[in-house]
């Protein structure tokens, strides 16, 4: 069928034509933001999920419900290479500014500026960028003694209250939130009780792997309670099948009933492979309905585009002592395993591997679903180990 008509959209947070089975985290979502914007009290949201099931599509979802009720919603990915200010300070910037031009002169908003210039001042991260266009006296003896926790906390109440004081909220949305170190995450935490406790519009809206679950309770004993942790996972088989059968309909065409059973089967639900299947099937089908036949070569089409992109660019991150983990955990099969039986596979002592098993989880490749056990946080990422290493193959 016509390819330019291809309704699916494969794709790092690509939003996919019909974002299925996300309606109650999403009015989760929109209470809270009111909640907030309100003056009422609210717990920030972190959505905990694998890779491939959407939680970058829902964060945008989540700043456009946001940006509809008139926040200043802004978006930062964390990453390994790059500090938490170094993200934070030219969104806040940017916030700030918008406030700075929203009225008359407001002595809370260029507070506001002067506090995070304070902020910058005391960092070391590059701040030519930053700077440009922000030519203001820092604000002395706030948010610059150089610890992060305290002046993090005086940033964000002196945003809280700048916002408050034009009437409007702030949302900050932060993505791959677990590779923030422990101390960025304390201080972060720290600054969202601190604006919580004191009731100022300002939200922190958080996605990432499982283990930031555990890193936010490390962080700070109290995140359990400041946070809602809401899962995202694989789509019920009902919604799967609107995933696929919905984006088709509106094209005016349809999928055969076992031809949407197959690749539900095949893809277990989740969101990025739905997807993935479901163009290679439009492109491969020649005519409506989809039918079962052409399930087949898309499975070996998608699985193809998968090895080279999707799975390979995480496995070519990887020293060759962690591709030996890795292979030695694929080769006890699917789910979860004792890190035990990894190290014995590997012909190790578990104290040698625990190394190799940090570092992995740091890399955001597996984690610990619960104590001593290992799982990729990667769906099918096992079997894409085992075709590329076929040596760790169960005998």
């Amino acid at each position: 069928m016509d390819p330019l008509r291809n309704p699916f959209s494969p794709g790092a947070g690509n939003p996919p034509p019909e974002l299925a089975g996300r309606d109650e985290l999403l009015e989760q979502a929109r209470i809270m933001l009111g909640r907030i914007k309100n003056g009422r009290s609210e717990q920030s949201l972190m959505l905990v999920g694998l890779r491939g099931v959407g939680k970058t599509v829902l964060l945008n979802r989540i700043r456009e419900l946001a940006e509809a009720q008139s926040y200043g919603a802004v978006m930062i990915e964390a990453t390994e290479s790059r500090s938490l200010p170094e993200l934070l300070i030219p969104a806040l910037r940017q916030v700030l500014i918008k406030l700075d031009t929203m009225a008359d002169l407001s002595n809370k908003v260029r507070l506001g500026l002067r506090v995070l210039r304070s902020f910058i001042g005391t960092l070391k991260v590059k701040v030519s960028e930053i700077e440009l266009g922000l030519d203001i006296e820092p604000q002395k003896g706030t948010a610059d003694s150089g610890d992060l926790e305290a002046d993090l906390a005086e940033l964000f109440i002196a945003l809280g209250e700048a916002a408050q004081d034009r009437k409007t909220a702030v949302a900050i949305i932060v993505d791959e939130i677990q590779y923030l170190s422990e101390a960025e995450m304390s201080a972060l935490i720290m600054a969202i009780h601190r604006v919580s406790q004191r009731q100022l519009p300002l939200v922190l809206v958080g996605a990432g792997l499982p283990q930031l679950v555990g890193l936010a309770g490390r962080s700070k004993s109290y995140a359990e309670r400041l946070f809602q942790y809401p899962k995202v996972g694989p789509l019920s088989k009902a919604d799967a099948m609107a995933a696929l059968r919905d984006p088709v309909k509106k094209e005016g065409l349809t999928f055969a009933e076992d031809a949407l059973e197959e690749i539900v089967s095949e893809t277990h639900g989740y969101p990025y492979f739905l997807q993935e299947w479901g163009y290679q099937a439009w492109n491969l089908a020649g005519k409506s309905p989809i039918d079962k036949s052409v399930v087949k070569p898309a499975s070996v089409a998608a699985i193809k585009k998968l090895d080279e992109s999707f799975f390979r660019v995480r496995f070519d991150r990887l020293t060759p002592r962690e591709k030996d983990y890795i292979g030695a955990l694929a080769g006890l099969g699917p789910g979860h395993h004792r890190s035990g039986d990894v190290a014995d596979r590997l012909g190790i002592k578990v104290q040698s591997s625990a190394p190799l098993r940090s570092g992995l989880i740091r890399k955001g490749m597996i984690y610990s679903p619960t104590h001593g056990d290992t799982e990729f946080t990667v769906p099918l990422f096992d079997a894409f180990v085992l075709r590329t290493m076929p040596r760790w193959k169960k005998s």
